[in-house]
């Protein structure tokens, strides 16, 4: 059955990597020359089910609101006179208030352990390199509020099959690159979590499936209309926040916002300088990686309309905070990055076959856990395109 992918982003390249597998003749347009030169090119590299909470609860709510005037906000929002970007609030609100937390926080768990267990597999199967590293992950808090709120989470996270080791006098232990972090009350550790490069495993596993499986991908070619691709059984709308617009032009309505995430990479660091386990600094919502010699610190979301602006006021809080927490890592060489997530109100993946055309399925709305739950969601979308074939 011959079937076009559009995106060859995370989720693009894992529904090709196990629709080629299942049978499907695949081909992937992307409209830039390479595979995951967009969202997927630069983000924190995180596999974490650790961060699988979803941002649906008023305390996100109250924060958001109070950090609206902040510039280097952790989460910033511009008004607009944008109709996605109020339909998107109120949708989110209306998520809020009707307690999706706890039921979406616990699917995205379960989703995480599952992907995170594929990823391992395609890793071993295909032999991919990626600066992948079983570092762990380790949340910490200078916040008694935030440390409070992250020994409740423990409940969530162990109840569906993720640890979440409460750390307070060991915590330095753990990694001594941790040593000029000061104020710290304490952490949560999950050992199983992990970093990779996630542009590295994209483009690697495209060559993989050029190669072995005999997918065909189409690069420079932008696609404006579903029409475009009428040679084809099925089509899958992968491309990110690029998928709303494409839906249109079948007459579905798809509630995705693209909320802007930043990204620096410090390169040619003295590997004695760089901390061997992951970290995310829940008030700050920043996150880091170790991949190879280079320092990955991603972080801020910015709910500011489709553009890809990188702005400085943005990428100084970066900066800043590698400054004050590894003031030995030399911050002289580094690249600068901004992607659009593709967020749902709920959080949660879109992953269903279009109301409109039937030719057409949805993987895309992963928002900031692509890389974290695309492996899992892209098996759920071959269960979901067998059971209508």
């Amino acid at each position: 059955m011959r079937t076009a992918v559009v995106g060859a982003g995370i989720a693009g390249i894992t529904a090709a990597y196990y629709l080629a597998r299942t049978g499907y003749q695949v081909t992937v347009f992307d409209q830039e020359p390479h595979a995951a030169m967009r969202t997927s090119f630069a983000n924190g590299g995180q596999i974490s089910v650790s961060n699988s909470e979803v941002w649906n609860t008023w305390h996100n709510v109250v924060k958001g609101v109070q950090w609206m005037l902040q510039k280097d906000a952790p989460l910033l929002i511009r008004p607009r006179l944008d109709w996605n970007q109020l339909s998107w609030l109120t949708q989110f609100l209306w998520h809020t208030a009707r307690g999706s937390y706890e039921k979406n926080t616990a699917e995205t768990i379960q989703l995480g352990i599952k992907s995170r267990k594929l990823m391992k597999e395609i890793e071993q199967l295909e032999k991919i390199e990626f600066d992948q590293s079983y570092c762990g992950i380790l949340h910490y808090y200078k916040s008694k509020d935030y440390f409070d709120r992250a020994i409740l989470a423990k409940i969530i996270y162990e109840e569906h099959g993720c640890e979440w080791k409460i750390v307070t006098n060991d915590f330095y232990d753990l990694d001594p690159a941790l040593k000029d972090i000061t104020g710290v009350l304490g952490g949560a550790w999950t050992q199983d979590d992990w970093v990779g490069d996630i542009h590295k495993f994209c483009y690697q596993l495209a060559q993989v499936l050029e190669k072995k499986y005999e997918v065909h991908f189409q690069y420079n070619t932008k696609i404006n209309h579903v029409n475009e691709l009428k040679d084809f059984d099925r089509i899958v709308l992968s491309n990110g926040v690029g998928s709303r617009a494409l839906a249109k032009t079948v007459g579905d309505s798809l509630c995705i916002y693209p909320v802007k995430g930043y990204s620096i990479t410090i390169n040619n660091v003295d590997p004695e300088l760089l901390p061997r386990v992951s970290l995310l600094d829940d008030q700050a919502k920043i996150v880091t990686s170790t991949l190879g010699n280079r320092f990955r610190v991603a972080g801020t979301a910015e709910l500011a309309g489709e553009n890809y602006d990188i702005r400085r006021d943005r990428i100084q809080p970066l900066l800043n905070w590698v400054r004050t927490n590894f003031p030995k890592i030399n911050t002289h060489d580094y690249s600068q990055w901004a992607c659009l997530r593709p967020m749902t109100p709920d959080m949660m993946p879109i992953v269903h076959q279009s109301r409109r055309d039937p030719r057409v399925f949805y993987h895309t709305g992963h928002g900031h856990l692509g890389w974290t739950v695309s492996a899992a969601t892209a098996r759920q979308l071959i269960a979901v395109m067998q059971s209508t074939n």
